[in-house]
């Protein structure tokens, strides 16, 4: 799971991945703030069976920035341009938190590029309160400074210092680059509803989980996702919050496992029974 670059094209600079295993391409899109790094637990699981390629999104790890006006749409750009400088046709796509926006935005705006999408810890249609208290931080990040324990309190809960996943999460959110953050957040903040109205487009099979206790990407909005996709699943990890594919891995693997079985045929498969493709 070495750390390697994609040579720059036309439309981007150096994209970093990770990589792990052979077979059918899986693709990790980290959250805000984090780096390809954040999907290890997954590429350890998962590369037993596919071929997992975790990116670093722009401004992120080591991959280039995109323009500080970027809005999510660019960074849906931004992802088909990498699954093609990969090599790939098409891919199984997940993404956790602002991964989540891109890759339910480039299920809606790109689909022959998806086999199967998986939203973790997705955000959905916010309300005004919520809207509005993520716009204000990514005020506060576009300023050039920002408090790191106070997003790992939101994520991992008050008291959790000790925690050594804390630890790692709070080390990349220390190593990334402000600028490429804000352009980030300020995309995250305002793109919760981007392509909330295509998700009825969405041809294959939607996976929406997060944990019971994540107050932002909450349990309403992954079941609503779920309900708004004509293949969606939703799953609910008890006991756990926004970094869920770290704190309960297992748990999420083993969904992942079972959505990556999942048929990507609408007409052999039963969104209600979530038959498994037949040999």
């Amino acid at each position: 799971m070495m750390l390697t670059t994609l040579p720059p094209s036309e439309q981007s600079g150096p994209i970093g991945y990770r990589a792990a295993g052979t077979g059918a391409p899986l693709v990790l899109l980290h959250g805000v703030g984090m780096q390809s790094a954040a999907w290890a637990p997954q590429l350890a699981a998962l590369s037993s069976s596919h071929r997992v390629i975790a990116l670093d999104l722009p401004g992120h790890g080591i991959s280039s920035p995109l323009p500080a006006s970027s809005e999510l749409p660019d960074f849906v750009v931004w992802a088909a341009e990498a699954i093609g400088a990969l090599g790939f046709d098409r891919v199984s796509l997940a993404g956790h938190s602002m991964g989540a926006l891109v890759a339910a935005g480039l299920s809606v705006s790109r689909p022959d590029l998806v086999e199967r999408v998986a939203l973790l810890n997705g955000v959905f249609r916010r309300d005004a309160a919520a809207r509005d208290a993520v716009k204000a931080r990514a005020a506060q990040i576009g300023t050039g400074t920002f408090d790191v324990e106070t997003p790992l309190d939101r994520w991992f809960g008050a008291g959790s210092e000790s925690c050594g996943i804390r630890a790692s999460v709070a080390a990349w959110l220390r190593a990334v680059d402000l600028g490429g953050y804000a352009t980030a957040y300020s995309a995250f903040a305002c793109g919760d509803d981007c392509y909330a109205d295509g998700f009825g487009r969405i041809r294959c099979p939607l996976l929406a989980l997060t944990g019971d206790l994540d107050l932002n990407s909450t349990p309403a909005m992954s079941h609503a996702m779920a309900a708004a996709a004509p293949m969606g699943q939703a799953v609910i990890v008890e006991g756990h919050g926004h970094m869920v594919n770290l704190t309960a891995p297992e748990k999420v693997n083993a969904a992942l496992a079972d959505w990556l079985e999942t048929c990507s045929k609408l007409e052999t498969c039963s969104k209600r029974e979530n038959v498994a493709c037949q040999p």
